[in-house]
């Protein structure tokens, strides 16, 4: 007999895990509607050129990429940006700005199978598009750190950089933008010894590894005087300095605003998609490594597929890694509901099982009717290894007064109720968390 296995890097979820991702996937939802974004679908799979044109060669090398039967080239969406900005650049073109975009749903990626990284995951997107204003990622930030409490999470941070700190220097420096990508992808990988070597091989000055070495030492969370330390550091790169004073405006935003982040400046921060043209962010938990989102500033995507030069920023949150940091927190984030298990003792009394069933889903209590076939003792096992909360018990006896039994699995009590009475025993009844 042959015996299947998932393919490497793929897995299934089972029905816990997958009410917890859908629990991430609804409060994502949530957290969209308070924000004013809408959702919208993108395929799946789009053309190569399009997912390639300006990911990042690290990205590109590990695309699920393939021809289709009409000979084309076409890859499984590694991340949902691209997908946004054609559809910005094409059928949204005219919409009034910004455009609030949301979607959800999984991406794909060939790297190498570990704790927390897959090759099939999930993903919840924000795109703010058709501004360039401090504000707008303020908002994203904002966004974030609304969805990390909106699902349970606690000792969320943020880490944040700008790009334009880094691009600055390298474009005064005299780089072509291949090798600014080439060597930030090396910082994206925390290479930095191996990043500024290929620096100084590209033609970067003495004067400008040097500043590259003390940007990728410092850090810190006393924003104003980090963001000073910056400041004297890139004083004489014209464009790093504008993108210091961007990034103070951000967190200086958020700041006044009265919104509290827990936030570390790295200003020798990059990230590994080649399109980002300012602000940078990550947000993780202390008690792990792992990124649960990131994202930022990308002004000049959009008008790569033929639009006008079009503004925005972005982020996109890791579900699957949201689930395991909810795991190591051990939260439990989804509210039992009082599951309950029809049961009647005779063959004839079948039918009032399903048309108590048919009320409690009415009501929006979850029911399963009893299909076994089982008698009682058995139906009652199967229910608590269920996890269910009650069993109604439907016996001739009690059915004559109009009435039945309810048996609470987790206190092992039971009492007899009318059946009018039933949504309202089961609904006012202490459930777990």
């Amino acid at each position: 007999m042959l015996k299947f296995k998932t393919v490497r890097g793929m897995r299934d979820f089972l029905p816990e895990e997958a009410r917890t991702l859908r629990y991430v996937e609804d409060a994502a939802q949530k957290v969209a509607e308070l924000y004013g974004f809408n959702e919208i679908i993108t395929p799946t799979v789009e053309s190569y050129e399009l997912l390639a044109a300006k990911s990042g060669e690290e990205i590109r090398s590990r695309m699920f990429a393939f021809r289709d039967l009409g000979n084309r080239e076409v890859a499984l969406r590694p991340e949902f940006t691209a997908s946004v900005a054609r559809l910005v650049a094409t059928t949204l073109r005219n919409e009034p700005k910004p455009l609030r975009l949301f979607n959800v749903g999984s991406v794909y990626r060939y790297d190498e199978p570990q704790n927390g990284r897959y090759r099939e995951f999930w993903q919840s997107n924000y795109e703010l598009i058709g501004t360039s204003k401090p504000e707008a990622d303020a908002e994203i930030l904002m966004l974030t750190d609304t969805l990390m409490r909106t699902v349970g999470l606690k000792n969320h941070a943020f880490r944040i950089g700008h790009i334009g700190i880094l691009r600055g220097i390298f474009s005064q420096e005299g780089l072509s933008e291949n090798d600014q990508s080439a060597i930030m992808q090396l910082m994206d990988k925390k290479q930095y010894e191996n990043a500024l070597t290929l620096a100084a091989e590209k033609g970067v000055s003495e004067k400008g590894v040097a500043v590259l070495q003390s940007l990728v030492e410092f850090k810190g969370n006393a924003t104003s005087k980090v963001v000073e330390r910056i400041m004297n550091i890139v004083k004489d790169y014209e464009a790093a300095v504008d993108a210091t004073d961007n990034l103070a405006k951000i967190l200086d935003l958020i700041r006044k605003s009265g919104y509290t982040l827990d936030v570390t400046i790295d200003a020798g921060f990059a990230r590994g998609l080649e399109y980002y043209t300012g602000m940078i962010f990550e947000v993780y938990v202390y008690e792990s490594n792992l990124a649960l989102g990131g994202g930022g500033r990308y002004d000049r995507l959009v008008e790569l597929f033929g639009s006008e030069s079009t503004p925005a920023v972005g982020v996109a949150h890791g579900i699957d890694r949201i689930m395991l940091a909810l795991q190591k927190q051990q939260k439990q984030c989804i509210k039992n509901i009082g599951g309950v298990a029809i049961i009647p003792t005779t063959e004839g009394l079948k039918p009032e099982a399903l048309r108590i069933a048919r009320m409690l889903r009415e009501a929006g209590i979850p029911a399963e009717a009893e299909v076994m076939g089982r008698k009682m003792a058995k139906a009652l096992e199967a229910a608590d290894k269920r996890s269910l909360d009650f069993a109604l018990i439907i016996g001739e006896k009690e059915l004559k007064d109009g009435a039945v039994v309810i048996k609470d699995l987790r206190k092992r009590e039971q009492k007899i109720v009318k059946i009018e009475k039933i949504i309202v025993t089961i609904k006012n009844a202490p459930h777990e968390n």
